[in-house]
């Protein structure tokens, strides 16, 4: 009996002595760890600081060059004045000489002095603006690091996201990898396809996927849900009236979505606020056209949100109280634009 808790208790130290090695171990990999990100986290903030400092450089340098054409500008002025004036000093100390003249010595005087005395003239000099010409625009750093905060934080969810290469329409391609669609025209029919589902579906937490569109000039995207029992692709299918298929994107339909069209209008559709069945379109102002869209799903929250993560991660959109009664999946479609919509991988 001695003997069995001898070696069960040696068991159980070696057994300690291992979890204590393991203990050493995390912590050593956590100091690198931390150490590399306090590295990192320094190089990048040196960078910006490097940016910042050239760009404070290149705007004091503008402001040097304006101020020096403009002070080159207002004296070369002033000597136009101060030659201008000298001449005019000249002609009105000919004309107090003259003044004490006799009539027949006026008469006499050849030099001319009485005809340029009546038609001479200043000459203004060109005035410079009173305005500077270049104004700095500080930007809103402040502003941006709390987007790409925003964006960082919603791509901590991020998913590997593929295309379901199911019941996909006769003018839709998908890549090998499943990860890109192109639109093909199918002669001679007009074909209003109605895009592609993720290959995965959510019914519970966060989930964040990213597209790349910036050699789009019309695509439609975010997530979907099936509201109703019809088979709602079905029926769409048979449209053949684009204005009829725009109708179909909006929450009542189980599309909470966003799109481009005509290469400049950015669109979202919403539920309509009256009786009219159709969709709500609203008009969304980008200041900077997105070649990568985010899109951020919270299915207990009930939200969808749209990234322009060209511009520092800027909120494009965002869709609340979604009623997500059954299975969510991302939803792409590359509408007639024949440019290819891929999605990004998380690697990214």
């Amino acid at each position: 009996m001695l003997q069995a808790a001898l070696m069960r208790l040696r068991k159980e130290q070696q057994k300690a002595e291992k979890l204590e090695a393991d203990i050493r171990e995390e912590r050593t990999s956590w100091k690198y760890q931390i150490q590399t990100e306090r590295q990192r986290i320094q190089t990048e903030f040196n960078q910006l600081r490097s940016i910042l400092d050239s760009e404070e450089q290149r705007e004091l340098q503008k402001l040097e060059e304006e101020e020096k054409k403009t002070l080159d500008s207002l004296a070369m002025a002033e000597a136009e004045l101060v030659q201008q004036g000298q001449v005019l000093k000249e002609l009105i100390s000919d004309l107090e000489r003259r003044s004490e003249w006799s009539t027949v010595e006026l008469l006499q005087d050849m030099s001319g002095v009485m005809k340029w005395s009546k038609i001479w003239t200043l000459k203004k000099p060109k005035m410079v603006s009173k305005k500077l010409k270049n104004v700095f625009r500080v930007p809103d750093l402040h502003g941006m690091l709390h987007m790409f905060k925003e964006l960082t934080r919603v791509q901590c969810h991020w998913e590997d996201i593929t295309l379901n290469p199911l019941n996909l329409n006769l003018n839709l391609v998908l890549s090998e990898d499943q990860r890109q669609v192109l639109s093909v025209p199918i002669w001679p029919f007009k074909n209003y396809n109605y895009g592609v589902l993720g290959s995965q579906y959510f019914s519970s937490g966060k989930h964040y996927w990213e597209i790349d569109v910036s050699k789009k000039t019309a695509w439609i995207l975010g997530v979907y849900c099936r509201i109703h029992s019809c088979n709602i692709k079905f029926a769409v299918q048979g449209s053949t009236n684009c204005e009829n298929a725009y109708s179909i994107y909006r929450p009542q339909r189980g599309y909470w979505v966003i799109g481009l069209k005509d290469k400049f209008r950015y669109e979202a559709f919403e539920d309509s606020s009256t009786a009219h069945p159709d969709s709500r379109v609203l008009t969304l102002s980008m200041t900077v056209p997105p070649c990568h869209v985010g899109v951020f799903l919270d299915y207990e929250a009930g939200t969808v949100s749209f990234f322009n993560v060209t511009n520092h991660g800027s909120l494009i959109y965002k869709f609340s109280k979604c009623n997500f009664s059954r299975n969510a999946y991302p939803y792409f479609n590359p509408w007639d634009c024949p440019a290819p919509m891929t999605l990004c991988p998380p690697s990214s």
